[in-house]
């Protein structure tokens, strides 16, 4: 142990060896506890490693990511029909959970599998389908020594309020531990939380206006204050599922004859593809064609690389046009005016991040973000490679999921030049990925009060008193020391002028 680096006077281990065999030293900075959540999204499953100090289990500790880990491979909802093969996807990162977390710890970890956008779509088109992928990767998980929780699917209104809780939590506006030894509310606003997955988005906020539609109202209580949340989650309108939308709304508008005129691919890309693939989803199955359809015939859809056209097509995946509440966004769903500051997240943060550094525009307000998907969308294949060759497998689909944030921001959520400059995009908040799995495992193992929290104590009653006892008990001995070092002076003094 650190203990026994440390060299102590001999005169202390030989006075006083139980004081220095304490178990009570070990016990001054504990072992942390630790906890998985898994993030079953709809086009991949992450795995976060969570851990707080292990005195700390009722909600006083600051809880911070350990690790993760990115399998490769779909979300758990594209292997129906693959007997186990939703269970192996997660083989990597559980392997990786027993060498990140101490064995010893093993069996005290919980782990929560959290399913989202994509499994609520197969919950939809086949709750038989869906029930067993969960069991699959159940019985995977609980194959490995850790404390198994569960695996569900969250609502749209859960990611959203969690995602929520996530960023606020690690940006400290809930709580933060002050010098003088107290958790302290630090007086400052939450900010919002803007998602954006695969198969859905979440907005969520603190709002003081009345909420009309009781679906969308949430009120938390946390450290000892009350959070009145908006919080709305679009299922269809994640980044895959809009691009799939997108290009079945093409194919109907323009006809299934084989090809497809594409204006949000960039001119000189052309991808050849089965029309079923299109309209497999229960967001496009409505689109379906009704006549001389053939699932497997081949579509060949080609970019044109035209912005305007694009701008047209993706505005009509919208419906602005009826509202039965006093304002919404879209899709007739109520919502009340932004207000405060934002952080954007998940795919928000990747394309955000992509404008920035292909076109160099800053992209802070409404006219830069038009301008970045403007310049994005008139690019060739050839041009988007030159610039950004590491993104080469989905170059062709951020003209279009940058008109899609633009249209959902503006004209959807009401952004402007004066509230839009408030949305910061990121990936991490300190070194904690962003999203909903920190605020789910938080809400989950208790380790968010509700009530406000006082005095925090590093050290349990007994232990403070022991360490009171060695304070006091060190100068006292170190005194000793020094007094017979000088009685012993003293007297080989007497003796040399004896002699």
């Amino acid at each position: 142990s650190e203990l026994n680096k440390f060299q102590q006077p001999s005169i202390f281990v030989n006075i006083f060896p139980s004081v220095f065999n304490l178990p009570l030293l070990c016990s001054l900075q504990p072992f942390p506890q630790y906890g998985i959540v898994l993030d079953a999204g709809s086009s991949h499953t992450a795995m976060y490693i969570y851990k707080w100090p292990a005195d700390k289990q009722n909600g006083t500790g600051v809880v911070t990511q350990h690790s993760e880990c990115h399998p490769k491979g779909g979300g758990i909802s594209s292997y129906v029909g693959q007997q186990g093969a939703a269970g192996r996807s997660l083989q990597v990162c559980l392997d990786q959970a027993m060498q990140d977390i101490p064995r010893a710890r093993h069996h005290l970890t919980p782990v929560y599998l959290g399913a989202t956008a994509g499994m609520r779509l197969l919950n939809i088109s086949s709750p038989v389908q869906s029930a067993q992928v969960l069991q699959e990767v159940g019985h995977k998980i609980q194959s490995y020594p850790f404390n198994y929780q569960g695996a569900a699917i969250l609502s749209g209104q859960e990611e959203g309020a969690y995602g929520w809780v996530t960023v606020n939590y690690l940006l400290e506006n809930f709580i933060k531990y002050g010098f003088v030894g107290r958790w302290l509310s630090p007086g400052r606003q939450t900010v919002g939380a803007l998602d954006f997955g695969g198969a859905s988005t979440q907005i969520t906020f603190v709002t003081k206006d009345e909420v009309e539609d009781e679906s969308d109202r949430m009120k938390l209580r946390l450290y000892g204050h009350d959070y009145s949340l908006y919080t709305h989650s679009f299922l269809c309108y994640g980044r895959d599922q809009v691009l799939k939308r997108l290009l079945a709304h093409l194919v109907t508008t323009q006809g299934h004859t084989g090809t497809v005129a594409h204006p949000c691919f960039p001119a000189g890309y052309i991808i050849t593809m089965k029309l079923g693939t299109l309209f497999d989803s229960p967001c496009t199955v409505a689109q379906t064609p009704s006549y001389s359809y053939n699932p497997q015939a081949a579509l060949s859809v080609k970019g044109t690389g035209k912005y305007d056209h694009c701008l047209g097509n993706i505005t009509e995946i919208f419906s602005f046009h009826s509202c039965p509440f006093s304002q919404c966004s879209f899709d007739k769903v109520f919502q009340p005016n932004v207000s405060g500051s934002f952080m954007a997240f998940s795919a928000f943060f990747y394309i955000h991040q992509f404008l920035q550094t292909t076109t160099g525009i800053p992209v802070t307000t409404p006219a830069q973000l038009e301008e970045a998907a403007h310049s994005i969308c008139n690019m060739s294949i050839n041009e988007m490679l030159v610039l950004a060759p590491d993104q080469e497998p989905r170059l062709q689909d951020f003209c279009a999921a940058s008109v899609f944030t633009k249209v959902l921001f503006t004209r959807g959520y009401g952004f402007d030049e004066i509230s839009f400059p408030h949305i910061s995009f990121q990936k991490k908040a300190g070194d904690a990925s962003v999203g909903w799995a920190l605020g789910y495992m938080l809400s989950l193992s208790s380790l968010l009060p509700g009530e406000s929290v006082g005095l925090r104590k590093a050290l349990k009653p007994g232990a403070w008193a022991a360490l009171l006892f060695l304070l006091v008990l060190l100068p006292a001995t170190a005194l000793m020391y020094v007094s017979l070092q000088a009685c012993r002076r003293k007297k080989k003094g007497s003796s040399d002028t004896a002699s």
